[in-house]
């Protein structure tokens, strides 16, 4: 069949030349920096997960659903979950990340973000600023807010001896508590527990309370009593949030408290459920094992240190002040004062951790009671040679005080979040900086899901995640993260269902987990194949009073 063109036909076609495929095909698709395939997204609030891909742009999550378009780098996420960034709301890494930023523990267990500050901030008030930036210019490969320590701003004042602040020096420590939220801290932290925290009194906790409240912050504490006396610890926060206006967080709720397994945990639900019906802004986090972890020296009735610590050093060398101190251990607790060797159920279940002194060391993960058999020396005498032979350093132990049914009732709660009471490592198979080899610094978050999740089905995994993910970032008011939607900041972990799994133990406390292959912060690789990438894309968070100082 012969064809022709018309003039303007053919003119056209010598002016333009024959069209070629590439010339039919749609523009180029999109490039993203990273797109995850074929995962079952859970969005961090509770929802069933949904297969979706996600893409990552500068950071932020910029697409989940179908994607068409390549990334940079892509990853297929088939037969995992892909989850958001699961938060630690009781870190201890304010320390170590000046020296060493990794911290590969903590990601390797799929945590993007960290809360710290139980004992405040390592740097004074006038400082934070500066810590914040150092942190930023060194980089870091996990997000990291902190709390400033109402003790902190006491013993700037007064000194870490007993006693009542005057007038002045209240309001000196108010001032400091103010430059701390105007810093950037997230609020104030208590440890009641542990002098020189214990001799502050609720009314003067009030008081610095409303000046963190002012703007924005959080009371964070770990209570004065977490065993016989809990429900009036419970109270007493209570009292300091509606009092103060402030929000209120018990850090690592338990009921360390043998003779009170059972019983009190459900009455200090009530407690806590019954004030949030009131209006009060309380809610806790809790870490899933059933020992606790501290320093020996909590072993010592609080009142040897009211001179401060270094007289309460001297006086424990005192073998008629120890007569009087093994009594107390044996009455039980006092005002002012937690007896941990009472709510463990006496020294065989009180486990030495690290002395830092050789002729101790080898005794390691043993009770007090079987070194003291050893050494044919009371319990008590060796936990305090061992307090003395540790200085400078603190010497800690593990306190099996916790019952495993009153921690799956209390993780049932829904404002209960996970939190780890540890910190970030100085590098792979080291203990963390506070020097405490306890599981939790290695597979606190993995064992929320491998043994309340899968194992014993105190959970869904909807729930779980949801409780280490969009829960404590409403809390910390981190608005641009905690959730996978589009515009949030792109912080992930990915994992399997079947193979995510602690194996750090008592025994063996420094040993990563299993079944986290990648993990993203703000948009960045951190975690590849199971392997740390060296990247530092962490951001520092700060509270809400550095934004409105900032204004």
């Amino acid at each position: 069949m012969t064809t022709w063109r018309t003039g303007a036909a053919l003119a056209a076609l010598l002016t333009f030349g024959p069209l070629h495929a590439a010339d039919q095909q749609a523009p180029n698709p999109t490039l993203y920096d990273i797109v995850i395939r074929n995962g079952r997204v859970l969005d961090g609030d509770g929802n069933p997960w949904v297969r979706a891909d996600i893409a990552i742009q500068d950071g932020r999550f910029v697409k989940i659903g179908r994607v068409e378009g390549r990334g940079k780098r892509e990853i297929d996420a088939s037969g995992d979950y892909v989850s958001p960034g699961w938060i630690d709301m009781m870190d201890q890494s304010g320390e170590v990340l000046e020296k060493n930023g990794l911290a590969e523990n903590k990601l390797r267990e799929g945590v993007t973000s960290a809360i710290a500050g139980e004992g405040g901030t390592p740097v004074p008030s006038a400082q934070i600023g500066d810590y914040f930036s150092r942190l930023e210019r060194q980089g870091i490969s996990m997000n990291f807010g902190t709390y400033y320590s109402s003790a902190q701003a006491r013993v700037e004042v007064i000194g870490d001896a007993a006693g009542t602040p005057k007038p002045e020096q209240l309001e000196q420590m108010k001032q400091h508590v103010a430059q701390a939220m105007r810093a950037g801290a997230m609020g104030i932290a208590t440890a009641l527990i542990y002098p020189p925290d214990a001799f502050q009194s609720t009314q003067d906790l009030i008081e610095l309370a409303r000046v963190a409240a002012s703007y924005g912050g959080i009371y964070a504490s770990h209570m004065r009593d977490e065993s016989s006396k809990l429900l009036d610890a419970i109270r007493e926060s209570i009292e300091i949030g509606e009092k103060s206006g402030i929000q209120v967080e018990i850090f690592h709720f338990k009921a360390a408290y043998v003779p009170g397994w059972g019983k009190l945990v459900p009455e200090a639900g009530k407690l806590i459920q019954d004030a949030r019906a009131r209006g009060v802004s309380i809610a806790s986090d809790m870490y899933v094992y059933s020992a606790g972890g501290t320093g020996l020296d909590i072993t010592v009735p609080n009142r040897v240190w009211e001179g401060g610590f270094k007289k309460g050093l001297r006086l424990l060398k005192d073998p008629k002040v120890r007569v009087r101190l093994k009594q107390e251990i044996a009455a039980g607790s006092e005002p002012g004062w937690s007896n941990l060797v009472e709510a463990s159920g006496g020294w065989d279940h009180v486990i030495l951790a690290n002395a830092y002194n050789p002729k101790f060391d080898q005794y390691r993960y043993k009770s007090l009671a079987f070194i003291g058999q050893q050494l044919h020396e009371d319990p008590a005498d060796v936990a305090w040679d061992i307090v003395l032979a540790s200085q400078p350093n603190r010497a800690m132990a593990l306190y099996v005080m916790m019952s495993e049914d009153d921690i799956e009732t209390a993780l049932r709660w829904p404002w209960m979040s996970i939190g780890s009471d540890a910190g970030a490592n100085m590098g792979p198979g080291k203990m963390d900086n506070i020097g405490l080899p306890h599981p939790r610094a290695y597979g606190n978050f993995p064992r929320v899901i491998a043994e309340y999740v899968r194992k014993r089905h105190v959970l869904t995994l909807e729930d779980a995640v949801r409780k280490m993910t969009s829960w404590p970032a409403t809390r910390m008011h981190l608005y641009d993260r905690g959730s996978i939607r589009e515009g949030l900041k792109a912080d992930v972990t990915i994992f399997n269902y079947d193979t995510i799994q602690d194996t750090a133990t008592y025994d063996n406390p420094m040993s990563y987990c299993t079944g986290i292959d990648y993990v993203l912060v703000n948009g960045q690789l951190v975690i590849d194949r199971g392997v740390h990438t060296g990247a530092k894309p962490g951001s520092v968070l700060r509270g809400p009073g550095y934004a409105a100082n900032a204004l």
